[in-house]
């Protein structure tokens, strides 16, 4: 967040997804939704987490890999 705020930037939402097959994610989401808008100093409408398996496929799906993807739209102050 330093380099955001060093350039004038600030976070308008971030949207955000973790692949795994266990553990289940389900209870964890709220919590994790309040840290990262926390962290981020936004609003908890502006932050979205996501969990998804992998289906049983590849790596992830047969629970050997985890992923996690963000996309964090910023503006300048």
């Amino acid at each position: 967040m330093w380099l955001a705020r060093e350039r004038s930037l600030r976070v308008v939402n971030v949207d955000s997804t973790v692949l795994l097959e266990s553990p289940k994610l389900r209870s964890y989401i709220d919590a994790m939704r309040t840290n990262i808008a926390e962290v981020l100093g936004v609003e908890l409408g502006c932050v979205s987490v996501k969990a998804k398996t992998g289906e049983g496929l590849d790596a992830i799906g047969q629970g050997l890999a985890v992923s996690a993807q963000a996309v964090v739209l910023m503006e300048s102050n």
